[in-house]
Order: C-alpha cells, then structure tokens, then sequence
C-alpha cells in the first residue's frame, strides 16, 4: 500500500512477533478496510430490517426514537472498551488472546469457545435473515418460491459457499467487496431514508416518542404478553442485536496495516456510524408508516408490508436489490470473522484437528480450512436446529438468543479481566490509541453492567429455554475443561516461550512466502 512504510511494517511485525506469532496471514487491509469489515457484519441493512418487528410490534415508535440510541449506547461500550484492549493487542481471534494474556488459560479458552459459538452460529442466522429476506422481496413473488426446509437449506448452502469461496481467494477480494459494501450500506441507508420521507403521508415526529404496548395478539405476537416497561426493554435487542460484529476489526489485526491504531478506530467508527445512519433510516421508516396499529399487527411482515403499501415498486425493487447486496456481503465478512477466530484459536492448539484448522494457503494467504469449516458448520447449524421445537418455539429461534448473549459474554471477559489487570505485569503499557486508565475503567465497569441487562432480556419469552442453553454450555464446559483441557490446553505463548518460538516464526513466514 502507498501509505504503509517499511518503518509501519516492522513496527507491525515487531508487535506480532513479540506475541509469538509469525506474520502467515497478509497484512494487505487499509485503515478504511477495518472499518468496513466491521461496518459490513453490523449492517444496518441486515440486523436493522428483518429484525425491526422486535420495535415496532413492541413498544411502537418510542422503540424507534428512545430506544435505539440508547441500545447502540449499550454496544458502543462495549466497542470502546475493547478498543483500548485491541491496541494493546493486535491479533487475530484477539478477544481469546485477551482473554488469556489478561486472565490465564482457562478464561482465554472460555472466551474463545463463547465467541467461537457466537460467530458460527450468528453467521448461520444472518444468512436465515438475507434468506427471508431475498423470500419476501423476489423469492416469493416473482420466482414463485415456497418457504420449505429444502428450499431454505438449498439456498444457505448456495450463499455460503460463495461466501466462503470469495474468503478463499484471499483478503484482498474479501477487502474490496466490503469496502464497496461499506459505501453501499451509507448510499442505501440514505436512499431508503429518502424515499420514506417523500412517500410519508404526514410528519407525526410524535410517534418517534410515543410509547406503546403492542405485545401479544396486538403485535403479530412478535413478543408474549407483557408490560409495557418489559416490551420497551425488550425492543431494546433490536438495536443491540444489529450493532453487534465489529469484533471482526479485531480478528482481522493481523491483516491491517498499523493495526495498533486502524483496529480499535475501526471498531468504533464502525459502532457510531452505524449507530447514526441507522437511526436516521429507521426514523424515517416509522414516520412513513400509515399508522402504528397497522403496522404492529404486521408482525415480522412489517417492513415488507409498509414497502408495499407507500413505495413505487420500480423504486421499492431497486432497494430490495441494494439491501440483498449488502445483506449478502454482511454473511461475507461475518465467515472472514468466524474463520480468522477459528485460525487463531487453532494454532494454539485450542480445537480438534488444529494443525488442519491453523494451516494457511501459501497461494491466497488464507486461513482456508478454517474458512470452509466455520461456513460448513453454520450450515449444519441451521438445518439441525430447524428440526427441533420446545414447545412452539423453534430450537434455531432459542439458539440465535443464546448466540447474542454468547457473543457478548465474549467481549465481556477479556474487558472485566483488563479492568483488573490494568496496571500489573499483565497489562502494564496501553497501545498508542489510549483512552487513559479513567475513561477504560469506566466503559469496563459500564459494559458489565449492560452485559447483566443483555442477559436478563436474552432469556425472557419466548426465548426462555435460552437460559437452560446457556447454563448447560457453562456446565459442559466446566466438565471438558476439568476433564481434558486443563492437563493439554497451554494457550497462547507467554514470557519465555514467546522467546522459543523465533525459529518456527521464521519457518512459518518463509512457508508463505512472507519477506523478511
């Protein structure tokens, strides 16, 4: 790259090999990069539209106008607090480096199995939701498609493969594509904006501070019964759920340029802009809605509902297109994410078949068994767990509630353990995008306190069993830890054994072709 120095490239070498890793994967991702891959997983295209029945079957336009600054402030905690960590830290799979180097063992291999979990299976449901939504806006319509197990499998398969196919060839394909989606989510996020607007039949900015208790039949049955204060709280997943991923800013360190400041600057921007455009899009949506009453019966309908109803359908069309887009290349960035997870966790050991899981591919410089392996799990993922209800309640629905709170256990371990290792041998210099000492303790002691509040809300109905799901993994992982791990697990190379591996760092470069 034009603006990387060899003086940036032996700074982000010398960090590298200081934590006993070789430079395998190519460092070839822009500042700008960073940020999209994790502006691409957010997608606010994605998240914020097919799950925007959890707001607006909920606590109505008040869900919308209070509730989602408030949600993306919940994560923006989180994003900041792990930025300040990621500076000090740059890898990839860096919430278990953290976890490890900040804690021990144990709490790194918790970590990574809690966001390992997280990632898979997350990435299955983001391609369920580019599905139902590719269903709804041409599936359905125009090709005449039937909402069938086989149909859904055969369509997951297709999408995943392709995305897998694309991280295959390297991060440079993967870059381009999610740098484009990062410009394409900002033109369709205003263009959607736009048109809400022109077509609304009036400006009732009322409504985006009206609260309402759309629960039950009221609201498509989106969410049970419930009272009005628990419906709000519980809209308050739709903006949570959306503005998740930006993790993957620091999964991909190992392949940014002057990671030590382009990763935690691209989680952040990654969560505000997102955050801003995303609020901007969706205010406009409710301001475009016929009514509210309307459109809370519609249930998980609602956005397909109001499109049809107030936009053209030329206009409506060429939306659905660019959302499709974007949806696809969030399913994109979130197997990059999954994979450079799997690959780091692997080559410590952490998996079965890690010498397989940790190989990368001279050729493209990828992590290519992790990539088909986290692609072809999602997939398992979503087809065993569409075959199984509790009660009426599909087993994939309760498990895609275990996978948010999952995945924000694992930004939440690493952040706890920095709150106490800051200042020790642990912890004892910040990376040179630092906070101070004062603003990380306090987003540390804030992201705890919200990771209490995504618990409480993850495990109501009709995702209860999300509870028994969660509980049950920490006991199984207890027992496999206690049984096996414990004695064969070492983690990541710490002190002397940083020191030993020089001689396999070098072998492991010249074996991908890496210049000295």
């Amino acid at each position: 790259m034009s603006d990387y120095s060899d003086i940036d490239k032996k700074q982000d070498l010398q960090i590298l090999h200081s934590m006993g890793y070789a430079q395998e994967l190519e460092r070839r991702m822009s500042s700008f990069s960073n940020f999209a891959v994790s502006f691409s997983i957010i997608c606010i295209l994605s998240g914020g539209i097919n799950s925007l029945a959890q707001a607006t079957s909920g606590a109505g336009g008040a869900a919308i106008g209070i509730g989602w600054p408030l949600g993306c402030f919940i994560s923006l905690v989180f994003a900041v607090a792990m930025a300040q960590i990621s500076s000090a830290y740059p890898t990839a799979g860096g919430l278990y480096h953290w976890g490890a180097i900040l804690g021990n063992r144990f709490t790194g291999w918790l970590t990574a199995w809690f966001n390992l979990l997280g990632l898979v299976t997350v990435l299955g449901a983001i391609n369920v939701g580019t599905y139902y939504f590719f269903m709804g806006s041409f599936g359905a319509p125009y090709l005449g498609l039937e909402d069938t197990l086989g149909v859904r499998l055969t369509f997951l398969v297709l999408i995943t493969g392709l995305q897998a196919l694309v991280n295959h060839m390297g991060i440079g394909l993967t870059a381009k594509l999610t740098d484009f989606s990062g410009y394409l989510i900002f033109a369709t996020a205003i263009a959607l904006s736009v048109t809400c607007l022109i077509v609304a039949d009036s400006y009732e900015f009322g409504r985006l501070f009206t609260f309402a208790n759309y629960s039950g039949e009221a609201g498509g049955n989106v969410w049970p019964a419930t009272s009005g204060l628990w419906v709000f709280l519980l809209g308050l997943l739709l903006p949570i759920y959306t503005i998740t991923g930006y993790d993957a800013s620091a999964h991909t360190s190992e392949e940014t340029v002057k990671a030590a400041i382009s990763v935690p600057k691209g989680m952040v921007s990654s969560v505000l802009w997102a955050s801003l455009f995303g609020y901007v899009m969706l205010c406009s949506f409710v301001l475009m809605l016929p009514s509210m009453e309307e459109a809370a019966a519609q249930g998980w309908n609602v956005f397909f509902w109001a499109m049809d109803t107030q936009v053209n359908p030329i206009v409506k069309d060429v939306l659905y297109l660019a959302i499709f887009i974007a949806q696809f290349i969030c399913g994109l960035a979130t197997v990059t994410s999954a994979s450079r997870m799997i690959f780091a966790f692997a080559r410590d050991g952490g998996l079965p078949a890690s010498s397989a899981l940790a190989t990368v591919s001279p050729k493209y410089r990828s992590p290519v068994t992790a990539i088909w392996v986290g692609s072809v799990l999602s997939v398992l993922f979503v087809w065993g767990s569409s075959l199984v209800s509790i009660g009426e309640t599909p087993v994939y629905t309760i498990v895609v509630s275990c996978t948010v709170i999952f995945l924000f256990f694992s930004f939440a371990i690493p952040i706890a353990l920095g709150f106490f290792a800051w200042g020790t041998s642990k912890w004892s210099t910040m990376g040179p995008w630092n906070l101070g000492e004062g603003m990380f303790k306090l987003f540390a002691i804030l992201s705890m306190i919200a990771m209490a509040l995504i618990f409480v809300l993850g495990i109501q109905p009709p995702n209860d069993w999300a509870l028994y799901i969660t509980v049950g993994f920490l006991v199984v992982t207890a027992i496999v830890w206690f049984a096996f791990e414990n004695k064969r697990f070492k983690g990541p190379p710490i002190g002397d054994e940083v020191a030993k591996r020089q001689a396999e760092i070098a072998a492991a470069e010249r074996a991908v072709g890496e210049a000295p």
